[in-house]
């Protein structure tokens, strides 16, 4: 009987993932959210590398509890099964997670060419969301996701948080003690100190590694025999039809461009996220971008040279892949520099910004967002705009030119293949 109730949900839920609505356990117990002393019930979708992250952060919140894992890899999926003490269901298809109703919190831990598609899914199945970055592989899919989160009131935030706590850039900004890096150069930056406009450095000389080669494709894959532990057609679910390589999948996916974007689509949201928020940026996006880079692989992403992206107000952020200028500052103005380790050519910067006031707190509590239903400090907006950063670059690296871009309409301009590449198909059944 439970088995004929699956197949039924599965069939009436349809391929379109977007199309179905459940009922969430704490809409179902009234007013407000679940009582403070109540465990909030996770779902990880992915048992990939990175899933025991989530395992451990779940073990490690005495308000978390996590009730079900799904993967298409019947060895990973039980793999990471046996890491977990009782209590955690496996499942092959996501949207039987989805349709349970006890489950809160469901974490995307899949490759990128899913993050959308699910996003939009879990949204509108009444769950609240924490997504792996990048974000989505798209610009239009991000757009889709911000839409279904407002439309279903869900919270969500996104697994970077270098903008509010961590060792970004290799310990640069640790002065204070406080673990606040970013936010006392958000806090710099508004003194105007630097001046403006003000140009951010990405690169290995600031503190930045790119991976473009540790996540470069092949392309000289032959087919290969899919492992029978391998749902392949559902790996690949909304991605183009490839054949079967190792290469292709888990460890080793984001080096092809149907399901990630190389070290840029690895790394570029967690060191793009607080440039944009340093600058200022949240709530718009550059309006050029220009790459230097050798002609790409239609299939395999491939090392490149640089990335200019471009603000209506002359600020830039440039991503220097081959780390050509050892002198970098990361951020430079008119009136002075930042270094990584937070160095600076202005005299007594420390004491100056300590008599400043601070920023407004944000919540970086994901619990806390949860139960009050407030915005994260990295979110869907603030989160899309960034990895539409991400996204700008990959394009304009694919078809190696320099692109103009619409902040309010989020559309490039006068270039039909660069709005294509912006959103862009689904493979049949699957759609947003």
């Amino acid at each position: 009987m439970e088995r004929n109730s699956r197949r039924t949900f599965l069939k009436q839920a349809a391929l379109t993932v977007g199309a179905f609505t459940i009922v969430p356990r704490h809409v179902l117990g009234g007013n407000g959210y679940t009582a403070p002393s109540d465990k909030l019930n996770h779902a990880i979708i992915g048992a990939g590398g990175i899933s025991g992250s989530h395992i451990d952060n779940i073990k490690n919140d005495p308000q978390a509890r996590l009730v079900a894992m799904c993967d298409v890899d019947s060895n990973h999926l039980k793999g990471k099964l046996a890491t977990i003490k009782g209590g955690c269901d496996g499942y092959h298809d996501f949207r039987e997670v989805l349709a349970r109703p006890d489950v809160d919190i469901v974490r995307i831990a899949t490759p990128p060419h899913w993050h959308g598609l699910m996003a939009v899914a879990a949204a509108n199945a009444g769950k609240d969301i924490w997504c792996e970055k990048p974000f989505t592989r798209t610009i239009y899919e991000g757009q889709k996701v911000v839409e279904a989160v407002k439309r279903n009131k869900r919270v969500l935030r996104i697994n970077t948080w270098f903008r509010f706590k961590g060792g970004f850039a290799g310990g640069y900004h640790t002065y204070d003690g406080t673990g606040a890096e970013v936010r006392p150069t958000r806090k710099l930056v508004k003194s105007g100190l630097l001046g403006w406009p003000l140009k951010v450095t990405i690169s290995r000389t600031t503190g930045l590694n790119l991976k473009l080669d540790t996540w470069s494709g092949r392309t000289n894959l032959t087919p290969q025999a899919i492992p029978k532990n391998l749902d392949y057609d559902m790996w690949l679910g909304p991605a183009p039809y490839k054949p079967y390589h190792p290469h292709r999948v888990h460890s080793s996916f984001r080096g092809y461009w149907d399901y990630d974007g190389g070290g840029l689509g690895d790394m570029g949201q967690h060191y793009l996220d607080p440039a944009q928020f340093i600058l200022g940026k949240d709530n718009t996006s550059p309006i050029a971008v220009e790459v230097d880079t050798p002609q790409q692989h239609p299939d395999a992403a491939l090392p490149w040279r640089k990335v200019t992206l471009k603000y209506a107000d002359g600020c830039e952020i440039v991503l220097d892949g081959e780390d050509s200028d050892k002198n970098a500052a990361f951020i430079e103005g008119s009136n002075g520099k930042l270094f990584k380790d937070f160095r600076s050519d202005i005299p007594n910067l420390k004491e100056k910004l300590a008599e400043m006031p601070d920023l407004e707190p944000v919540i970086t509590d994901f619990n806390e967002s949860v139960r009050t239903r407030k915005k994260f400090a990295l979110n869907e907006e603030n989160g899309h705009r960034s990895c539409t950063l991400v996204n700008m670059a990959i394009i304009a690296i694919r078809l190696g030119r320099n692109l103009r871009f619409d902040p309010d309409t989020q559309r490039f301009i006068g270039d039909d293949e660069a709005n294509r590449l912006m959103c862009q198909p689904m493979r049949a059944p699957w759609v947003i």
